[in-house]
């Protein structure tokens, strides 16, 4: 099992990595949006907030040498489902054509009180 950091992606706020890689599979830690340069959670707006988690998600499979691509099933936690429409509007923009597998909660309370975490898993092989 190896750990992974990047300083472009926010530092893990607790005992956790950024993500953990397994064999063939990299397994990434649920992403908030934190903007990594400042350290400070992104404008309280649902779509500034997906943009910088995508960003952030990014970043660490980028450290990788992998794409967005690369992501075989995605979870996303969400504070309030009726923003559904909006949050799946700049997921789909952020994958382009790419179609992992997914899922969507809805939950009471996010770290730092964030509108939303995604958290993926990707193939390591290019």
């Amino acid at each position: 099992m190896n750990t992974i950091y990047t300083e472009n992606a926010p530092k893990a706020i607790g005992p956790y990595s950024q993500g953990v890689k397994v064999g063939n599979l990299l397994f990434l830690s649920g992403q908030i949006p934190i903007d990594p340069e400042t350290g400070n959670v992104v404008e309280n707006d649902i779509i500034l907030q997906t943009q910088q988690v995508m960003k952030n998600i990014k970043a660490i499979l980028e450290s990788e040498g992998l794409t967005l691509n690369h992501i075989v099933k995605s979870t996303i936690f969400l504070k309030d489902m009726s923003q559904f429409a909006t949050i799946n509007e700049e997921y789909g923009k952020a994958l382009g054509d790419h179609r992992p597998a997914r899922s969507t909660v809805e939950i009471s309370r996010l770290p730092k009180d964030v509108l939303i975490e995604i958290e993926v898993i990707a193939n390591t092989e290019k």
